[in-house]
C-alpha cells in the first residue's frame, strides 16, 4: 500500500477515534511524554539557552526517533501500518477533549455558575480565572478554543502529511515542551528559549491552514481575511495571532485585549475591533467552527500528500 493512502486511512481513523473516544483518563502517552521530559529536565536544567537546548534535541529528538522505529518495524505490513498511524493520529490531537472543556465551561456560564466556570477554565488554559467575568471567561474559551484548533488537530496532522508517524509524534512533542518550558518566566526565560522557538516554527504552517480554514468554513469568510490582515501580526505568538484574527472575524466577535497569566497582567492587541463583545453561545459556535475546519484540514492534508506522491512517483 502506498505511504499517502497510509497517511489517509490512517490518520481518519485517528480522528474517528478521537471523535468517539476522546482522550483516555490514564495512561495518555502525551501524559507519558510529559513526564518523561519532566525527569529530563531535572537533570539537566540550567539558567543558559545551551542546556534547554540540548533538553527540546534529547525529547523531540526521541520521540521522532520512536516514531521512526516503529514505523520501520511495520513497513512490511500494509495492514499495520494503517493502524500505527491511526493509534499515533488519535494519541496526538485532541480536538475532542478541547471541545468537552469549552462546552463544560459554556454549560457553567449558561447556569449562571460563574465559580464553577472560573474552577473549570485551568483545564482549557492559563488565564487567571478570578480576574474575569463572564464574558471574559467566554473570550478566554473561544481565544483557547481557536488556538488549539491549530495546536491540538491541524498542526498534528500537517507534520503527520509531510512525515507520517514521525510527523504526527514530532510535533506533538514540540508544542508539549512549549507548554512546559516555552514561557517567559524567570526559570524558563532562556532555559525555554529553543523549544519556543521551535513550536513557532513546526506551528507555522498548520497555525496558517488554520486561519485559511477558518475563513472558509466559517460564517463571514470576508470579515475573517480582513481581520487576518489587519490584526494577527499585532499579536505576541506569530502562529495564534492569525489563528484568533481568523475564528475572530469568522465569528464576528471582538478578541484579545487585557488578560492576566500567573499574577501577569498583559494588554494585547485587539482582534477584529468591529466585531461585538463575546458572549457565552459563541462557545458554542467556536466548537462547531474547530470541528469543521479539523475535517477540512484531514482532506487538505490526504489531498497534499497524495499530489506530492503522485508528483515524485
Amino acid at each position: 500500500m502506498r505511504a499517502d493512502r497510509i497517511f489517509a486511512y490512517g490518520a481518519a481513523a485517528g480522528l474517528l477515534g478521537d471523535l468517539l473516544l476522546g482522550d483516555p483518563r490514564r495512561g495518555h502517552p502525551v501524559a507519558v511524554f510529559g513526564r518523561t521530559a519532566a525527569a529530563v529536565e531535572r537533570a539537566l536544567w540550567r539558567d543558559h539557552r545551551a542546556w534547554g537546548a540540548l533538553h527540546t534535541a534529547v525529547c523531540a529528538g526521541g520521540a521522532v526517533a520512536l516514531g521512526a522505529a516503529a514505523t520501520r518495524l511495520v513497513r512490511t505490513s500494509p495492514a499495520t501500518a494503517v493502524a500505527l498511524t491511526g493509534a499515533a493520529t488519535w494519541a496526538v490531537v485532541g480536538g475532542t477533549s478541547l471541545a468537552r472543556e469549552a462546552r463544560v465551561i459554556g454549560q457553567a456560564l449558561e447556569a449562571g455558575d460563574i465559580e464553577g466556570a472560573r474552577a473549570r477554565l485551568p483545564h482549557l488554559c492559563g488565564r487567571d480565572p478570578q480576574a474575569l467575568d463572564a464574558d471574559g471567561i467566554a473570550r478566554a474559551v473561544v481565544e483557547s478554543v481557536a488556538e488549539n484548533t491549530s495546536d491540538a488537530v491541524v498542526g498534528a496532522l500537517v507534520w503527520g502529511a509531510v512525515a507520517g508517524v514521525p510527523g504526527l509524534v514530532g510535533f506533538r512533542a514540540v508544542n508539549t515542551l512549549d507548554a512546559m518550558v516555552g514561557h517567559k518566566s524567570p526559570k524558563y526565560r532562556r532555559y525555554g528559549w529553543a523549544s519556543a522557538r521551535l513550536d513557532d516554527v513546526a506551528g507555522w504552517p498548520g497555525s496558517r491552514l488554520t486561519a485559511v480554514l477558518a475563513a472558509v468554513a466559517g460564517g463571514d469568510p470576508r470579515g475573517a481575511v480582513r481581520a487576518w490582515r489587519a490584526d494577527a501580526a499585532k499579536h505576541p505568538s506569530p502562529n495564534a495571532g492569525p489563528v484568533e484574527a481568523s475564528f475572530a472575524g469568522a465569528l464576528g466577535v471582538r478578541l484579545g485585549g487585557t488578560l492576566s497569566y500567573g499574577g501577569r497582567v498583559e494588554h494585547r492587541p485587539v482582534l477584529n475591533g468591529a466585531g461585538r463583545t463575546v458572549g457565552t453561545q459563541d462557545i458554542e459556535r467556536a466548537v462547531r467552527l474547530s470541528k469543521r475546519v479539523g475535517w477540512l484540514a484531514l482532506g487538505v492534508c490526504v489531498a497534499a500528500r497524495r499530489i506530492a506522491k503522485g508528483r515524485t512517483s
